[in-house]
């Protein structure tokens, strides 16, 4: 219980003190997990809403596979993209290995399952009648198809949150395709493995403290905007 107490004290003063290695670390994990949220984004929702408003053939299936991508293994993500990216694998000449781009990468293809199925799931919860009534007062399919979405907005942002969640926090993936090199691919949480290995333990904990909060301020603004909208649909 003292370690525990005295690690948590010199965590909090590495933080307090600014320690460059720490806010270096921080900011490309930012800059890593930002960018693989707004590609999850891209990839996850348009698919989401195309499954949740389309009927087609094999639909069921696809629907599966969406939902199966929640319990992928995050570490078997790493391996497929390791493959990719490795001097023999199909992408290999781009040299994209050990480099943050392929953490983006990885992280991306754990965040696009998570947003792809909330997507799809709140898009389905919207009757079918918010379509027809604004086709009937004079709206185009694309007017009409971003009314549906619009209705679906609360939702649409749980899926940030939950895409969110998968990348910030995620190691496996990122320790493989990343290398975990120190001013290149070094993030908060393969960072706090290294530390704890080496037994600087302040140090880990400072990050993971970071890590908690850094997580916490995000998920409260996304929350806040999220019943934001759910205070004024209520109202209005």
């Amino acid at each position: 219980m003292e370690l525990l107490l005295e690690t948590l004290r010199e965590g909090v003063r590495l933080l307090l003190h600014g320690d460059s290695y720490l806010w270096q670390i921080v900011l490309l994990s930012l800059r890593v997990s930002g960018s693989a949220v707004l590609i999850g984004l891209l990839m996850g929702m348009p698919l989401g809403v195309f499954v949740g408003l389309a009927r087609f053939p094999g639909r069921p299936l696809v629907i599966a596979l969406i939902h199966t991508g929640f319990a992928l293994p995050p570490v078997v993500v790493g391996l497929f993209v390791y493959l990719m990216l490795s001097r023999a694998g199909p992408a290999g000449q781009l040299e994209l290995l050990f480099t943050p781009a392929a953490m983006i990468l990885a992280q991306a293809l754990l965040a696009a399952p998570y947003v792809a199925g909330i997507t799809l799931a709140a898009v389905q919860a919207v009757p079918r009648d918010v379509r027809l009534q604004a086709a009937a007062l004079g709206a185009g399919p694309v007017r009409a198809l971003w009314t549906h979405v619009r209705e679906a907005r609360l939702g649409l942002v749980a899926a940030v949150v939950a895409g969110f969640g998968a990348v910030i926090s995620e190691v496996g993936a990122v320790m493989l395709v990343g290398g975990n090199i120190m001013g290149e691919t070094r993030v908060m949480t393969t960072a706090i493995v290294l530390e704890t290995r080496r037994g600087n333990y302040a140090t880990a904990m400072a990050m993971g403290l970071l890590l908690l909060v850094l997580a916490f301020t995000v998920n409260l603004l996304l929350t806040r905007a999220q019943q934001g909208r759910l205070g004024q649909r209520t109202w209005s």
